[in-house]
């Protein structure tokens, strides 16, 4: 069970941001779509990552001023990526071991997608799930 099965279940489409984009921007931006983290691209590649915690320690550290500096200067970075033949157990001990909960999948220095901790716990229940049906199936033919 690999990233790109994740990938291959929730989609591909990623929200990006460029470096200089306000962070007030950035808040419009996570609050309309209802995302938790934003990868930060410069030149196709990404340099780091926003995240809802991010704005919420920067605004208690600095005050709303901070709505108008660029993301680039409260961001994440470097950003810790995957790749999509990482296996989903790795990735999610990662970020438990990281304390992050979004990691963005960077295939030959491009961004192609982002996961989520619930993406992968998603993905491992259904999968479980999936096998004790499987198993319960097998049972009852036998």
């Amino acid at each position: 069970m690999t990233i790109a099965a994740v990938l291959r279940g929730k989609g591909s489409a990623i929200e990006t941001v460029a470096a200089d984009t306000s962070m007030y921007d950035v808040v419009r931006r996570l609050g309309e779509k209802r995302i938790g983290a934003l990868p930060v691209v410069e030149d196709g590649r990404i340099s780091g990552i926003i995240s809802e915690r991010d704005v919420i320690y920067c605004l208690r550290e600095h005050g709303p001023d901070v709505l108008a500096w660029p993301v680039s200067r409260l961001m994440s970075s470097p950003a810790i990526t995957v790749d999509s033949g990482t296996d989903v157990l790795a990735a999610l001990a990662l970020m438990t071991q990281r304390r992050i909960r979004h990691l963005p999948v960077v295939e030959g220095g491009q961004i192609r997608g982002i996961v989520s901790i619930g993406d992968l716990v998603k993905h491992r229940m259904e999968r479980i799930e999936a096998e004790a049906e499987a198993m319960r199936d097998y049972i009852q033919s036998a």
